[in-house]
């Protein structure tokens, strides 16, 4: 195996554990409108994700910072066609970290509202949009003979995106649901596990059509395994789910966001970005990739640090692994 393959592994890793990790604290931001009914319980679903969301993000940067390094021509090529989708998810992300560290700063009830409502909508956001950035990168985008973008907003808003979209804001929803009933004691521990069985209902129907689109599209005997692997998944957590097996419910909830990031990675292979003008006008891991040297300088610089990274923060895990409930949340704060 060459090292730019290698690497597209390497980023296909990257971009799992952010879906897998970041996947859940969205879906909890959107689970404060949805599942909360009171202050404090809002501050209960914000206190079961707080020590961990900025450290999810990690994966993001890491993830861009490695297409950036490894395949110069897809980070140049991607971030200049998906500018403005790249671009409000980017604004979400600040706005959101800048929520969660704000909205207890004054009581107004007002001030604490409006913060509310911005981690709302910066998580429903990017869980929406990044389901259409992956869908346009699987599906394939209008690039010329120079390997540049040549298309529209507008190209990118297609049925096979917006659904790629949609399914991403569900499973992620699911996720967080499932995430808040394994944190969370009491009422709202209940209410989340009803919650997500409605929201894995929805999730099964439109991933199932997702996948089976993709397959039919490009996919492969390898991505056919993933998929049957994600639907497993999916309906096994909503099985635990039901029995109140929270644990096994999230873990298998992540097991259905590998497997489907997993099928979409082996559909794109070789391919980083597929052109719709003219196949040989396509990304691939060959063309888009830095030189030997650098992708070697750039494993052994990983090799070293990754480990660290994982140690670091499944210790935060550790450390921040006990539920929590309104009896926690101090009156002040209410």
């Amino acid at each position: 195996m060459e090292l730019h393959d290698v690497w597209f592994v390497l980023i296909a890793v990257l971009w799992t554990g952010y879906f897998f990790l970041e996947g859940f604290d969205f879906g909890v931001g959107v689970l404060t409108k949805l599942l909360a009914r009171n202050r404090p319980e809002k501050r209960v679903l914000i206190n079961t994700i707080g020590p961990v969301w900025d450290g999810n993000e990690v994966w993001l940067l890491s993830a861009g910072g490695a297409t950036f390094a490894a395949f110069p021509e897809w980070y140049a090529t991607l971030f200049s066609g998906f500018y403005l989708p790249l671009l409000v998810i980017l604004v979400c992300l600040i706005v959101r970290g800048v929520a969660f560290e704000y909205r207890a700063k004054r009581p107004e009830e007002k001030w604490q509202r409006n913060w509310e409502a911005a981690i709302f909508w910066c998580s429903l956001l990017p869980a929406f949009l990044w389901g259409v950035a992956f869908g346009n990168i699987v599906h394939g985008v209008k690039i010329d003979k120079n390997l540049e973008y040549v298309g529209g907003l507008g190209d990118l808003l297609h049925p096979y995106a917006l659904l790629g979209g949609l399914v991403t804001l569900t499973l992620f929803t699911f996720h967080g649901a499932v995430f808040t009933a394994l944190k969370t004691v009491g009422d709202i521990r209940a209410r989340a596990r009803r919650l997500a069985l409605r929201v894995g209902l929805v999730t099964a129907v439109t991933a199932l059509a997702f996948l089976l689109w993709t397959q039919a599209d490009t996919g492969n005997g390898r991505s056919l395994v993933a998929l049957v692997v994600a639907v497993a998944a999916l309906v096994a957590a909503l099985a635990a789910n039901q029995l109140g097996r929270e644990g096994w419910s999230f873990a298998l909830s992540g097991v259905t966001i590998v497997a489907a990031v997993a099928m979409l990675f082996l559909s794109l292979f070789p391919n980083v970005m597929p052109s719709t003008l003219d196949p040989s006008w396509s990304l691939t891991v060959t063309n888009a990739s830095s030189s030997p040297y650098t992708l070697k300088i750039m494993t052994w610089c990983a090799g070293i640090a990754t480990p660290i990274v994982l140690l670091y923060q499944g210790w935060t895990y550790w450390v921040f692994r006990k539920r929590i409930g309104t009896q926690h949340i101090a009156e002040a704060a209410h």
